[in-house]
């Protein structure tokens, strides 16, 4: 369990700069790709607080959470703190959710084109594995 939960600190940057999607205006012009980071560039350039907001989510609390496992499993840091850190794992699960209702919303307008990418499968899957994770060091698993 140990050496799952630190290959996260690995997973979780790649998956920052991983596709997340592809989107274009219309379909005849070329596909941009996004990723956690270059979101999070364009609404730094826009929406302060939203950005700020979103890091937290997409970033912080999700490497965050990693990290003070790790501390509990290496008897670091008290077991007190596992709703902390369940808490955490919670705000990172609302970052997938807010991506996966993005990309909904840009499907049902009509002149933009939306493809999942294989980061967005990455993200997600650094999430569920740091929330089973989280779960198994409860005991609920």
């Amino acid at each position: 369990m140990r050496l799952l939960n630190l290959s996260l600190l690995i997973l979780f940057p790649l998956a920052w700069f991983a596709p997340l999607m592809r989107a274009a205006l219309l379909p005849v012009f070329g596909m941009d790709e996004i990723s956690v980071i270059t979101g999070l560039q364009a609404l730094w350039g826009s929406d302060a607080v939203l950005a700020l907001l979103v890091t937290f989510l997409a970033v912080f609390a999700p490497f965050a959470k990693v990290i003070g496992l790790a501390l509990l499993q290496f008897g670091i840091l008290a077991p007190r703190a596992l709703p902390a850190l369940r808490v955490l794992g919670r705000l990172a699960m609302a970052d997938v959710f807010l991506i996966a209702l993005y990309i909904v919303i840009a499907k049902g307008a009509g002149y933009v084109t939306v493809e999942t990418a294989w980061g967005l499968y990455l993200f997600t899957g650094c999430v569920l594995m740091s929330g089973i994770l989280s779960l198994k060091e409860e005991g609920h698993v």
